[in-house]
């Protein structure tokens, strides 16, 4: 009689439960195609796109969606092909395994800091960042326009880089890399946005900085984000 009641019971408990997931999912469901109307979204990039070392409503490109949600109304459906660790030769051959529908409303590209990182001859990054933007702005529905590119955050100024080798080294090589992705970048009629002065505050803000001592915390983040939604907004309202 008592093995009857708990196995009665255990059913019981798995159909409450099967229940409340099910609600759960409709909910979510509901939640986001509640907006009348919704954009596409693409991020492409590596650790500094994926959000290495914080939450995953952390990372910049949720903190863009959730931002740009709660001020436009409209939804932003968002993709991520990120990895930590990827130079631009990773992104690229991602990209070719990937069958994306070239209709994104908004594409960002944040690349090229592992390029420089692991000491590969400039003129590969070169080469694969023009490769890139112009995949980027294909995706776009073909429109520079809906394209912006991110500047490469400067880990010189982290606990990382400051023991890592000489910081004004990095820093240089940074700048170099983000000069030719914003002369390339403006030259293609798409944006550059310049974050690179945020994270060179990350020794005298350490909440700058994620746990990890190297890569941007959430604080640093919706520094991005800051200025990067009234790029956003502009983009898809016109």
């Amino acid at each position: 009689m008592n093995t009857f009641l708990f196995k009665y019971a255990y059913l019981v408990l798995i159909i409450i439960i099967a229940t409340s997931c099910s609600a759960s999912a409709e909910l979510e469901k509901e939640t986001s195609t509640s907006f009348e109307q919704s954009y596409s979204y693409l991020a492409l990039g590596d650790s500094y796109t994926i959000g290495e070392s914080v939450c995953d409503n952390c990372k910049f490109p949720i903190q863009l969606k959730n931002r740009f949600e709660t001020t436009a109304s409209s939804g932003l459906e968002t993709t991520i092909i990120a990895r930590t660790g990827w130079r631009t030769d990773n992104l690229i051959s991602a990209l070719a395994s990937e069958n994306l529908n070239p209709n994104f409303d908004l594409v960002t590209l944040l690349i090229g800091v592992n390029n420089q990182y692991q000491g590969i001859v400039f003129s590969e990054y070169q080469k694969d960042f023009k490769t890139l933007l112009e995949t980027a702005i294909q995706l776009a529905q073909g429109d520079a326009a809906r394209v912006v590119v991110i500047s490469i955050p400067d880990y010189a100024y982290t606990p990382f880089g400051l023991n890592y080798r000489n910081p004004e080294d990095i820093s240089s090589e940074i700048d170099e890399y983000n000069t030719y992705a914003k002369e390339l970048s403006e030259a293609s009629g798409v944006v550059f946005l310049n974050i690179t002065d945020i994270t060179r505050k990350g020794l005298s803000q350490p909440n700058l900085v994620a746990s990890d001592g190297l890569h941007p915390s959430k604080d640093a983040y919706a520094l991005f984000v800051e200025r990067l939604v009234l790029i956003v907004e502009n983009i898809l309202n016109k």
